[in-house]
């Protein structure tokens, strides 16, 4: 086995004794630099964050909220410990949602995501990502420089155009989405166009369904994924074991209950919360909006970090009933009302055209009183009438799910 450094390797206990030595600095760093933490951890010591139950006591900045804290305080929302004037790049995400990026070449942490792919230095790569606003083909271009490879700027769309580059330079691998790597590769196969060169890539940005991958495999390219986000950079990738995703070793990772901050035990399906040491970009508990799980044991590649699932869906699961927006957030109020209940999970269906809220509960004994007393709070929280059904422990799907829209239109 091949590794990037030493870390990927080291001792669990010494990774977090390393992250819980970070954190209190980081968090400390966030307050004094931006004025977001700087009001949201008004009253915290940082000093006193060194283990994983103090973070698990720190607010959650969302993802979802960025938007809005960017207008109350643009143009980054008072995230920025650095200023605007001193970054290298300025980008623009569907929102827009604005990030900026610091004087590092790989602030984004890819080149680790890269070399776990297979690519080295001196390797060519095409790289597929757009180059127009968001960053996702900087945050590529970046671990690739770090790396010591060189990067041709395909960018997305030209179909011919790529093949034809392709052809011709030579590269040794890809970087983009599957699904375009895919329509390059038939391209090249309709026209005569040799690509052979390609025989790696590193793809996020979508799912790789496994038909995609092993319709790759069979013309010589291995596909490995990465789970990245535009403000965060690398979360977690692949390796050569293809069994889930490694989180990367400079991050602090952890999965929450959605519409809480609450962390859920080892296995359960939750959101995905993340903690980052980059000095420029300081993200405390933030909230990713997207729904994973941690693997029970050690990756067979060799890698000792924890690993996700992969992405399983999204955590924001907001519906409107009758009118109204029942949030995760209402659900995470009644259970905190009723801490006897194990876990909740609110559907919404529509018998006969109309719409009902059924509070389904894990319990280990309900009874009439409880019923009505759950009914009661329901009705309190969300503005709606509801009824509630009751199940023995694991009697719901471990899917991260606490709003279920299964309407029939």
């Amino acid at each position: 086995m091949s590794y990037y450094d030493p870390l990927e390797t080291r001792d669990p206990g010494e990774r977090e004794d390393d992250l819980m030595d970070k954190l209190a600095r980081q968090v400390a760093h966030a307050k004094e630099t931006t004025s977001h933490y700087f009001h949201l951890l008004a009253g915290i010591n940082p000093f006193e964050v060194v283990t994983r139950d103090a973070l698990a006591r720190l607010p959650l900045t969302r993802k979802r909220d960025l938007m809005e804290l960017q207008k109350k305080s643009p143009p980054f929302g008072g995230l920025n410990a650095l200023p605007r004037r001193t970054a290298k790049r300025v980008f623009a995400s569907p929102g827009p949602i604005y990030e900026m990026q610091g004087k590092d070449i790989d602030p984004w942490r890819m080149a680790r995501v890269l070399y776990a792919a297979g690519f080295r230095n001196g390797d060519l790569i095409h790289n597929c990502f757009s180059y127009h606003f968001t960053p996702g083909a900087f945050i590529f271009e970046g671990g690739a420089r770090k790396l010591g490879c060189s990067v041709f700027p395909g960018g997305t769309g030209q179909t011919e155009q790529q093949v034809q580059a392709i052809a011709d330079l030579r590269p040794e691998g890809y970087v983009g989405t599957p699904s375009f790597l895919r329509i390059i590769i038939e391209k090249a196969e309709e026209t005569g166009a040799d690509v052979s060169s390609l025989h790696k890539a590193c793809v996020s940005g979508e799912a790789l369904p496994g038909v995609t991958r092993a319709w790759l495999g069979e013309r010589g390219i291995t596909v490995r994924q990465c789970y990245a986000t535009a403000d965060i950079g690398a979360i977690a990738y692949e390796t050569e074991a293809e069994e889930g995703l490694v989180v990367e070793e400079e991050l602090l990772v952890e999965i929450v209950r959605p519409g809480t901050g609450d962390p859920v035990a080892h296995g359960e399906v939750g959101e995905v919360v993340v903690t980052t040491f980059n000095p420029d970009y300081p993200l405390i508990r933030f909230a990713t909006g997207d729904l994973s799980a941690f693997m029970p044991g050690r990756s067979p590649c060799g890698r000792s970090n924890v690993r996700l699932k992969g992405w399983m869906g999204r955590a924001d699961q907001t519906t409107k009933v009758k009118g109204m927006f029942v949030h995760p957030e209402q659900v995470a109020e009644l259970a905190r009302r009723h801490p006897e209940i194990h876990r909740m999970r609110l559907v919404v269906d529509n018998p006969g055209g109309q719409d009902r809220m059924v509070l389904h509960c894990e319990i280990e004994a309900g009874g009439e009183a409880l019923d009505q007393a759950v009914v009661a709070s329901l009705r309190e929280v969300t503005k709606l009438r509801g009824e509630v059904a009751f199940c023995t422990p694991g009697g719901l799907p471990n899917d991260g799910k606490v709003i279920e829209d299964s309407r029939v239109y």
